[in-house]
């Protein structure tokens, strides 16, 4: 069953492209996610998201070379507002930023037009009303269909919707990141926004025990706290409770979390990423495992905001993004 975003009718689980150049350490071989990107066209995933920043436009010129031959059959998502300057990760939401950049973004996909562009962050010393202008007036030009926001409240979104109408929000959305819950989601619904929900398995955590001290020295879940030793170790213990709860739905960890997502709401499209074709096929078979109301009020009561040790960001990369956040307890 298709779900909407926009004008748009996609696949009810997305592919999230960031980890086939970025974030995670060592990306795989370009061999290797070209693979993952055809596996997951021929398996019926229409919706392809992407970004400028993601391996500072590797992620983009990847996409471009393996699936601009099939540009019809699939949605596809990029963001502006944050890229790669001289090596470094830089915020910049002024209009004539974000029109040099979705050039060169339409450049590296080798299309004549993105179906989706997000703003990736909300640049603070911008108006949001100027960085969605500016988007707007690409809208204008038929080189981009529809506009989404990242990692923004409610009040922003609000505030971007009154200035051109907004087809989605993304933000991290998974068992242990509840924060949209808070106000976000149901502004969402009220406006008729999708809801894209990145991260759906906890960075790897829901689908199964990661070693944390093998991550690579440029692995971002490095300077996450939830990922650091002691706070994993804490929610590491939540963890085999949450593969028996898997075990009875009949599922595998990894589907269990993205059929909770897929059962908060027919508005919501999650993208988890992935750089193995044995765990894009698991995630997708996850669109047929149906969850019944106790088994998701045990997940729920296991794992949030109450049970997860640590914040999702540390304190720096917190001042970059605007989403409402639950107040320590």
């Amino acid at each position: 069953m298709k779900r909407k975003i926009g004008p748009f009718a996609v696949s009810p689980i997305g592919l999230g492209c960031m980890n086939l150049s970025h974030a995670y350490g060592v990306p795989p071989a370009p061999e290797q996610g070209a693979e993952v990107l055809l596996k997951a066209l021929d398996a019926g995933v229409d919706f392809f998201d992407t970004a400028a920043l993601y391996g500072f436009g590797a992620n983009e010129r990847l996409l471009g070379r393996v699936l601009a031959p099939h540009r019809s059959r699939f949605v596809l998502a990029s963001k502006c507002g944050m890229h790669g300057v001289d090596g470094k990760r830089v915020i910049d939401g002024r209009p004539e930023t974000i029109r040099a950049s979705v050039e060169a973004s339409l450049d590296r996909l080798q299309t004549d037009v993105i179906d989706l562009l997000y703003l990736h962050r909300w640049d603070k010393n911008v108006p949001i009303e100027d960085s969605v202008g500016a988007m707007a007036e690409l809208v204008q030009a038929g080189k981009v269909r529809a506009l989404g926001l990242s990692e923004v409240s409610a009040a922003t979104l609000r505030k971007a919707h009154a200035v051109h109408p907004i087809a989605a929000l993304q933000t991290e959305y998974s068992l242990w990141t509840r924060n949209p819950e808070i106000a976000v989601l149901d502004a969402c619904r009220e406006l008729g926004v999708a809801f894209v929900a990145f991260s759906p398995l906890a960075r790897g955590f829901l689908g199964g025990p990661l070693d944390v001290a093998a991550f690579d020295a440029k692995d971002i879940r490095r300077a996450m706290p939830r990922f650091a030793p002691d706070n994993y170790a804490a929610n590491l213990r939540l963890y085999e409770a949450y593969a028996a709860l898997a075990q009875e739905a009949g599922c595998m960890p990894a589907q269990l979390a993205l059929a909770w997502l897929l059962a908060k709401g027919e508005d919501i499209v999650p993208i988890p990423g992935t750089t193995s074709v044995a765990h894009l096929q698991e995630d997708l078979a996850a669109a047929s495992v149906t969850l019944n109301p106790g088994l998701i009020a045990c997940l729920e009561a296991l794992i949030n905001q109450g049970t997860v040790i640590g914040t999702r960001y540390n304190a720096a990369t917190q001042t970059e993004i605007d989403t409402e956040e639950f107040l320590p307890g």
